[in-house]
């Protein structure tokens, strides 16, 4: 649930559910707040009732979104009607999409050939399906969270990131907590955000105890849902930054193949990563992991076992990002994938994960094309990740060359983003309905 328009609480249910109505959509969110009422006004993220709202706040905001609301509705509805191929019928493509409608586990068979669909009338008929899967079961709620990335150093030498311990070029940074705070004030503040992630390298300068302060101070200060992304902190980090505040991890596993996962992170396994994710999750963490498209000797069976993987961790939202190697990196001469390669296997995904999980479009997905952003929101996405960090530290998160949106303002990100969603019938629903500077 991620409607960032206020709602009013209905009822409560199992002792520590909240029932928030918004224009006649009832959707249940775990409230923490004390002293919460039926009839109070609220926001919720993530399935989390994180901070009330004034009456006046928000009668005033529901009164100018209402026939928006109703309006975006039903472009979205138009605009994820399967595209029409006449005689063209598409049998197994349409049984697919009929067994994932009814909830029913696509086989690995089906999966493959989905991300194996070469003919270009009945891979446009794929893509037509995922988008329309995305809307029977997510409507057209499409989640903009944002992203303050708080320090480039990192311990770890992963053979493909730019800000890992092999840069030694790099000039490294690490925001001071009163840097943070300001960051994620002007983000909440004055452009609305109700979500972001906190994410930096696994930085050996800054203890777990500095990271639960800063976790801590934000929820204490602003009303917004924090994900962290501080690579593995093993699970006193994990229990502790729960404790301080934090309700989601951004966390991919990157590979299901634990002998492909050693080539990528040398002396790292795969077993102590997913160990962190599957603890996270027993702690009530959102889970927002995935996988990496174009690794060196992947193949398509290894992409199906990627996403049956997702599927298995029960994921709050999934990141699939084309591998972008830095050229400062031992991977620096492998190949980019393809844009069409990494919007099937994303599309493959809504098949595979339908009410399960949103479906996040990357910055690197971007990076390798602008038009990727509609493209893949047209193909089952509906998430999408806005960088609020400091334009003069942006540069300096040097992860792979030539980011998209690296340079861009905040207010610029938000007017391009809105008028894109809005253009496809998406409500923006993580951004507070009004921001516009």
């Amino acid at each position: 649930m991620c409607y960032a328009i206020p709602g009013r609480v209905k009822e409560f249910v199992g002792g520590k559910f909240a029932v928030v109505d918004y224009f006649g959509e009832e959707k249940k969110a775990i409230n923490e707040l004390t002293n919460l009422k039926v009839g109070d006004y609220v926001y919720a993220q993530g399935g989390f009732v994180i901070s009330r709202v004034s009456a006046r706040e928000a009668e005033a905001t529901l009164s100018t979104w209402k026939d928006l609301f109703f309006e975006l509705q039903e472009l979205d509805a138009k605009s994820s009607q399967l595209t029409p191929w006449g005689k063209k019928r598409f049998d197994r493509v349409r049984a697919m999409m009929d067994a994932a409608a009814a909830g029913e586990k696509l086989s690995s068979e089906d999966i493959l050939y989905l991300l194996r669909i070469k003919d270009p009338a009945e891979r446009e008929f794929f893509l037509s399906a995922a988008n329309n899967l995305r809307q029977k079961h997510h409507s057209n709620s499409c989640c903009v969270h944002g992203i303050v990335e708080i320090s480039n150093h990192c311990a770890q030498g992963c053979h493909y990131c730019g800000i890992s311990c092999l840069s030694e070029e790099l000039t490294r940074y690490r925001m001071t907590a009163d840097e943070i705070f300001e960051a994620v004030r002007v983000a909440v503040e004055e452009y609305g955000f109700k979500a972001l992630v906190l994410q930096s390298g696994e930085d050996p300068g800054r203890t777990i105890d500095e990271l639960v302060d800063i976790v801590a101070e934000v929820k204490r200060r602003f009303g917004v849902l924090v994900f962290i992304s501080f690579g593995e902190v093993g699970r006193t980090g994990l229990s502790r930054l729960y404790e301080a505040g934090a309700r989601g991890l951004l966390m991919r596993f990157e590979t299901s193949s634990p002998e492909m996962y050693e080539r990528l992170h040398p002396g790292c396994k795969l077993s102590d990563r997913l160990a962190e994710i599957r603890h996270a999750a027993e702690l009530g963490y959102l889970i927002l992991t995935g996988s990496l498209v174009g690794l060196p000797g992947q193949t398509a069976e290894d992409i199906v076992r990627d996403l049956e993987l997702a599927r298995d961790l029960n994921v709050e939202m999934l990141s699939l990002g084309p591998v972008l190697p830095h050229p400062v990196t031992p991977f620096a001469k492998v190949a980019r994938p393809s844009v069409d390669d990494v919007i099937g296997v994303l599309a493959a995904a809504r098949f595979v994960l339908l009410a399960q999980a949103k479906i996040l479009v990357t910055t690197g997905l971007e990076t390798l094309d602008p038009r990727a952003r509609r493209e893949g929101l047209m193909a089952g996405a509906n998430s999408v990740m806005l960088n609020v960090t400091p334009v003069d530290r942006r540069a300096l998160y040097d992860i792979y060359p030539g980011r998209a949106h690296q340079d861009d303002p905040l207010g610029e990100q938000i007017r391009v983003t809105k008028e894109l969603l809005e253009s496809i019938g998406r409500a923006p629903t993580d951004l507070s309905v009004g921001t516009s500077s």
